[in-house]
Parts: structure tokens; sequence; C-alpha cells
């Protein structure tokens, strides 16, 4: 079974069905994707999820009111954290790690500190803590990125995640390639609705003051990116590395916010090494 094969399931959370995927290796503590603004599981990369799941039971989720999943999206980043925390306690999961990129990240911090006992360990892909800038303005920027794709008969992606050099836009290319090898039992888009609940949780996550509370954050985690994130910025990642007082940073070069889409190969073998302790 791989990602572009894998049968898309439900599971009741609280009267809710939770749309989710699961691939790779049965037993040992499980590896949860949560994704980015906008995304759904078709979003996921193969190469990612296949390379992870060569070690690892990995499992893909869309929260509540996101893709296949049941309910109304919410507004704030607890309310999806406590969503993803009810899922696994669905699947009957008690420990679990963490891949959280983008938005996913932030749920992935919040599940870190607010249910610390749940956590083994986290790897946080082109993220931010609360208080850095850029989270508010990605209602703008994937706003400019849908035009300029319009225009230029090209996908929003080649914008927001990869770099407009030759390499950047071949790796996008590929990269657009691989989540269209998946050609059946596709999940439903996002809702505008939901996009916009998303987008309200961006805003006011930058407006927060408390970023310090990631100190008590003791899990082992991987922090990375791309060296030049142009939807939230790159500073934010280092940031976030220096907040956590058991990280370990890794910055890809000459690469955005898809920073480990693009490196793939490289991404997937500092990830499983990282969760092998």
């Amino acid at each position: 079974m791989s990602a572009t094969s894998a049968v898309t399931k439900t599971v009741d959370v609280s009267g809710v069905p939770f749309a989710y995927r699961e691939v790779g290796t049965p037993g040992g503590v499980p590896l949860v994707l949560l994704h980015h603004v906008t995304a759904v599981l078709d979003d996921w990369d193969p190469a990612v999820v296949d390379g992870l799941a060569a070690e690892r039971r990995v499992i893909l989720v869309d929260l509540r009111g996101i893709g296949g999943s049941g309910g109304t999206a919410p507004d704030n980043f607890e309310a999806m954290a406590e969503d993803a925390v009810a899922f696994l306690a669905a699947l009957r999961l008690d420990t679990v790690d963490l891949l959280g990129y983008s938005l996913g990240g932030i749920v992935a911090q919040v599940i870190a500190q607010q249910h610390p006992g749940l956590v083994r360990r986290m790897i946080l892909a082109a993220t931010t803590p609360a208080g850095d800038q850029g989270p508010a303005a990605t209602g703008a920027v994937l706003q400019a990125a849908i035009q300029k794709a319009t225009a230029e008969g090209m996908h929003p992606k080649h914008f927001l995640f990869f770099e407009p050099t030759p390499a950047g836009q071949e790796a996008a290319d590929a990269f657009l390639a691989r989540l269209e090898a998946r050609t059946e039992d596709r999940d439903a888009p996002i809702s505008d609705e939901a996009v916009g609940a998303q987008l309200t949780a961006l805003t006011t996550w930058e407006q927060g003051t408390s970023p310090s509370a990631l100190a008590t954050v003791e899990q082992p985690v991987l922090v990375v990116n791309g060296d030049h994130d142009t939807m939230w910025p790159t500073t934010g990642t280092l940031h976030l590395a220096r907040l956590l007082p058991n990280a370990r940073l890794s910055v890809y070069p000459n690469s955005g916010h898809g920073g480990i889409f693009q490196y793939h190969g490289l991404f997937v073998q500092q990830a499983l090494d990282f969760l092998r302790g």
C-alpha cells in the first residue's frame, strides 16, 4: 500500500466522521501528519509519505470540516488541537510522533503544550511560533499567488512553495506531478468556509504574545524549512528552534516553504534518523 493507493477511511469522533489514510509498517509509535492551510489528504507529497512509511506506520488526517471530514472547521488552533487529540483517541492511540507542516505545525505545537504525554517526538516544518510575522498575511499571499497562477497558466504552489529559479520550478513541476499520481478515491476539496476559519486562526496566532510557553515542550523536536520561505519568513523557523529547549534545526538551501518537498529524499532521511532517536 502506498500514498497513491491507500484507502480513505473514516472514524467517528464524537459523532463526526473524520477522514484519514494509513500507510506503512504496523506496530511501533505511529507518525501522524498534520497538513497546511487549504490542504486535504491529497496534498501530502507521496514521496515524503512513502519514504517515511518505509519504517513507520504513517497516518494522514483531515481534521474537522476539512476535505472529506464532517463538521465545521474551527477558527482557532486550540480547538483544532483538541480535534486532533480526539481523533487519536478514536483510533485508541495514546502515544504518537507528530509531523506538522505549516499550519499543521502550529496545531502540533499546541498539542505538545496541552497534551505533552501524548507526543513522543515531533517534526515541525515551515512553521512559526506565536507572535512571529507571516501567518496573518497568508490570505493576501494566497490570493496574489492564485491571481499570478491564473495569469500565467500555472499552479499557485509554483509561487507559494518554490523559488522562481529553474531548479525551484523544476522541483515544483515534479512535486505537482507526484500529487496528481493518485487518480482514484481522491479527497474532497477544502471549502471556502474552512479556508476562512483557518485564516482567522492564523491571524490570531500572529497576534499571540506568549511563545515562551514553548519552553515547556521537553520532547525532541526537528525543525526544518527552506532558507527563503516567502509565505512565512524563515526567521520564524529559526526563532522556533531557539525557543524549543530540545530542538535540532535543518535549513535547506535555495528553497522556500516547500523545502521538504524539494529536498524530499534528504528530508525523509533526516526525519527517519531523528525518529529512530
